[in-house]
């Protein structure tokens, strides 16, 4: 069915999937989520009106983004219990992906609130169909830190993953996450999607290296890039991991025996790195994946 069913009860949540760029993909399910709501709940007023301007469609619109959202997801969810039926709407594609919607929908459903999911556009299946690059299996890192440890860890998970990976970029930071990709990354293929289902999207694609260089020269000619970006990092062939599994087996191994010898974990990773002419954050990056996996706590499923 395209529409939603009329006969649910009241006080559902509604997580509305919008357009990522071209309003053509809005769907019937979509418009009729919206106008079962009695208010939206979006991230900028400004954006989700327009778009509901031109789907001839006229709500209150509440603003529940990042810095307001989390004061206010008690009110919203009693709101529900009430039977109030709210919508869930991002700036663009599906609200809780790399979203602030994700507390909300939490908080909802810990409370026993009916979630209904309206499925649509998403950049980041559509990165990875775009790309064109051997992706069946990935990991999603949303948008990475900006700087310090947090950022090297997760760009050396990116390295040492046996899969590819999908990152999310503002336009302003996408030479400087191109510059890390090409320093832990040398030889991988990696795309750049860019203004996704619009009118001038774009796809580049090349080594790290290569597209920092490409996007540097035209930079110079027109000027800063626009739009927001998506990068895509092809999975590691069977070649580059027949060749890195050995050195990343051999650090972890000289990195446990630091640990055993009693060094704490930052001497250790300055130990490592010293030995074994690597970056530092990348060793402390390894130390702390065995520490982890000693103490139970890796992550793992």
């Amino acid at each position: 069915m395209s529409k939603i069913d009329r006969a649910r009860p009241a006080g559902t949540l509604y997580v509305v999937g919008t357009p990522i760029g071209n309003l053509a993909e809005g769907s019937p399910a979509m418009r009729d989520a919206f106008e079962r709501a009695s208010a939206v709940l979006c991230e900028d007023t400004r954006v989700t009106g327009k778009l509901l301007l031109a789907w001839g469609i006229s709500k209150p619109l509440e603003r529940a983004d990042a810095k307001r959202l989390p004061e206010r997801a008690h009110g919203i969810v009693s709101r529900l219990l009430s039977g109030e039926t709210l919508a869930l709407a991002s700036d663009a594609g599906m609200p809780a992906i790399s979203d602030p919607g994700q507390l909300l929908v939490d908080a909802a459903l810990d409370a026993g609130v009916r979630v209904e999911v309206v499925a649509g556009p998403s950049a980041l299946t559509a990165a990875v169909a775009a790309s064109g690059l051997q992706c069946s299996r990935f990991t999603f890192l949303g948008f990475l830190a900006r700087k310090g440890r947090a950022r090297e860890e997760e760009l050396q998970l990116v390295a040492s993953s046996r899969v590819g990976a999908v990152i999310y970029e503002s336009p302003h930071r996408v030479r400087a996450t191109l510059a890390d990709l090409a320093r832990v990354l040398p030889g991988r293929r990696v795309a750049l999607c860019r203004e996704l289902t619009k009118l001038h999207q774009e796809v580049l694609r090349g080594t790290a290296a290569e597209l920092e260089e490409a996007l540097r020269a035209r930079e110079e000619e027109r000027g800063a890039l626009k739009g927001e970006c998506v990068f895509v990092v092809e999975m590691p062939s069977l070649d580059e991991r027949a060749h890195e599994a050995p050195r990343a087996e051999e650090l972890s191994k000289r990195a446990a025996k630091l640990l055993e010898e009693g060094l704490s974990a930052s001497k250790a990773a300055k130990a490592l790195a010293r030995e074994r002419g690597i970056e530092r954050d990348a060793a402390y990056a390894t130390v702390l994946m065995l520490k982890g996996d000693a103490s139970g706590t890796s992550g793992r499923a």
